[in-house]
């Protein structure tokens, strides 16, 4: 019965807000279709297929504004809820605004000023070298380039230009990146008991021409959950990639280096639980992408090639984690559109030595119908 209440007396706060503010837009994506997953490798095989949700987009719901403060200015915030539609449960952990709770203020002038969880630049600004639009699962270019899988993080206070002559530029800083900023006390400092993370880059986009540059910083704590190296460790990752639009087809290209860690594991439910940790001293990879869309028919054609080759990692980290595996990763997938707000797709991945290990394969396919409203 409470949480009913809560529930109307939220609703009736929107609603308000609403009607006080014209601006005020409550919008969501509903994704879900029938896959199939299937890992095996090192006497190991795992299969599943039935629903699954949020293959080209997370399937979400949300509420966007803006409120004229005068001479240029606005506040603005978003609250944004992901969620599985194929159960109705909370996705991000169970957050209520998982995939971003922001407030802040921008203009024309001077850029735009967002504060609380949001996505990182890598993830905002990965589209301009992945085929598949940072979406499709392990087909997506964040399979390779970690830090631009939509990466969230907790704590942000970030900046963005405004868009000069095609350049824009973004910063941003965390306290800790995920979950509440732990105080320091007299045995640890703030900083050992937190990991901040830092985020910057640049993009130009100019009619066919689309380059993003970026880096991205993630200080774990020697005392943070998951570090058992003793010490503090700089995980790291810079991108740079671009795409040059044909009309006939559009190409893209990228290279990217990740360092001492990584930025998260991909999309799986196959795969076993001995799987690369966040963080790695001593591990090095370099990655690559070529890809390639087209517009057929009604609809999109995309394939993308990746390779994230971890050889340069020490023999220490080789030994440690058995990172001596070239991780390779094909797409292929097509969207076709029945209306302007709802679309079908189909997709295939196929991922050789998935996260670094010897033998180890995953195949992920299906089909599904995603609408926005």
């Amino acid at each position: 019965m409470k949480k009913t209440l809560l529930a109307a007396a939220l609703i009736a706060g929107f609603a308000g807000a609403a009607q006080a503010e014209t601006s005020v837009t409550l919008y969501g994506i509903i994704d879900t279709g029938i896959g199939y997953q299937h890992t095996s490798g090192n006497n190991y095989s795992a299969s599943r297929w039935g629903m699954i949700n949020g293959v080209q987009s997370g399937s979400r719901w949300g509420l966007k504004g803006t409120e004229d403060l005068g001479d240029g200015l606005q506040a603005v915030f978003q609250l944004e809820s992901g969620f599985d539609s194929s159960t109705g449960k909370s996705a991000q952990g169970g957050r209520l605004f998982g995939r971003q709770a922001t407030v802040g203020l921008q203009s024309a002038n001077w850029g735009r000023l967002d504060l609380g969880r949001q996505t990182n630049i890598a993830s905002k600004y990965i589209t301009a070298f992945d085929p598949f639009g940072a979406s499709f699962r392990n087909a997506n270019a964040g399979t390779a380039f970690q830090s631009a899988n939509t990466y969230r993080v907790d704590n942000m206070l970030m900046y963005q230009t405004p868009n000069f002559s095609g350049f824009q530029f973004g910063v941003g800083y965390s306290w800790n990146a995920n979950g509440s900023i732990t105080a320091g006390n007299g045995s640890a400092s703030q900083n050992d008991l937190n990991s901040q993370e830092v985020t910057t880059g640049l993009r130009y986009t100019n009619g066919p021409i689309d380059v993003a540059l970026t880096y991205d910083l993630l200080k774990v704590g020697q005392n943070v959950t998951g570090n058992n190296t003793g010490d503090s460790v700089n995980v790291s990752e810079w991108n740079l990639g671009g795409s040059y639009d044909f009309e006939v087809v559009k190409a893209y290209l990228a290279f990217g280096q990740l360092r001492n860690g990584t930025f998260g594991n991909g999309y799986y439910d196959t795969l076993p639980d001995s799987v690369i940790p966040a963080v790695m001293n001593g591990f090095r990879a370099n990655s690559y992408l070529v890809g390639l869309s087209a517009p057929i028919g009604n609809g999109n054609l995309m394939f993308s090639w990746q390779l994230s080759d971890p050889n340069r990692s020490s023999d220490s980290a080789k030994t440690a984690y058995g990172t001596t595996d070239k991780m390779s990763i094909f797409g292929l997938g097509y969207t076709y559109n029945l209306s302007k707000r709802t679309n079908l797709y189909a997709w295939g991945s196929y991922t050789n030595h998935d996260q670094y290990q010897s033998d180890l394969k995953t195949t992920d396919l299906g089909v599904g119908i995603r609408h926005q409203f």
